[in-house]
């Protein structure tokens, strides 16, 4: 079935700093801005990370997040919005659940659910059973969408696992994120065996980390998916690394390669759609009514 590509621009993360690329946003109006631009250029959805205005390293915040959400929908109402509840950095539930607490206006459409504890390189992101259950339970009572993060096919069957227990709900939106070190690898074999173990009625988006990310992006959009793409997942344009790459860099190549498959971009308003965020908005409010 031929479907839009839905662009998941990443442009934060948790990683990059002002050391390692000057084109990380990293206090709030550079997050907004890079995001608006983003938007203007053409972009489906946000998956947002807070970074501490003095120090710049992540947070919980949820006034932080709020005043990116704010500045956001002040000027593109109808961009859908997704705020991280990593378990990198922090441990408690209660912190971790905290951008969930927005109400109104501020309220984010989704929010992250990483499937099961993960290594990266020098850190780990523990997400135990319990944790897991309770943001996606936290995440049903207030009618936010989970954005599922997979980096492997049994972080898929956990998915499944949720669904059987009726914390999570059809349809789904999976982040299918291949290359880190002690996860799937990113290659045709492993795209292809999470692609095909997905849930049905189930929306995907192919993300690589680093090298990887040019090449996942560009399976994604081959084979009908959507991208993840940004700054979080990787600093450089070029793969032999001569090149720091900025949010705009990459996303007007994920255009190039849409326009190569023929592949339109799917606007905001027909995500909202497909993952049933209605025409208001899960925020409640008429988008008419916030411009």
């Amino acid at each position: 079935m031929d479907r839009n590509l839905v662009i998941n621009f990443t442009p934060t993360g948790m990683i990059p700093t002002k050391e390692m690329t000057p084109h990380v946003p990293v206090v709030v109006p550079e997050i907004v801005d890079q995001v608006l631009e983003a938007s203007e250029l053409g972009i489906t959805m946000v998956h947002l990370h807070a970074r501490d205005a003095k120090t710049g390293v992540p947070t919980y915040k949820k006034e932080i997040y709020g005043q990116i959400i704010e500045g956001i929908r002040k000027y593109n109402p109808e961009l859908v919005i997704c705020v991280s509840l990593s378990g990198r950095n922090f441990s408690e539930f209660e912190k971790r659940s905290e951008p969930l607490f927005l109400e109104d206006s501020l309220k984010p459409d989704m929010g992250s659910l990483t499937l099961s504890s993960l290594n990266f390189n020098a850190t780990a992101s523990t997400n135990s059973p319990e944790m897991i259950q309770k943001l996606a339970k936290e995440m049903l009572d207030k009618g936010i969408v989970p954005e599922l993060e997979a980096f492997d096919i049994g972080m898929i069957n956990y998915a499944k696992y949720l669904a059987k227990k009726g914390l999570i709900k059809p349809p789904y939106y999976f982040n299918l994120i291949l290359g880190n070190i002690a996860c799937a690898q990113a290659n045709l074999l492993n795209a292809g065996i999470m692609i095909n173990d997905l849930p049905e009625q189930s929306y995907w988006s192919l993300a690589g980390i680093g090298n990887a990310q040019l090449k996942m992006n560009s399976i994604g959009i081959a084979m009908d998916g959507g991208v993840r793409v940004g700054i979080e997942d990787n600093i450089w344009y070029d793969t032999k690394r001569t090149k720091l790459a900025s949010n705009k860099d990459l996303i007007q190549r994920i255009h190039t390669l849409a326009q190569a498959n023929e592949r339109k971009i799917m606007p905001p308003s027909e995500l909202r759609q497909h993952l049933q965020l209605g025409t208001k908005g899960i925020y409640g409010r008429t988008l008419n009514e916030l411009t």
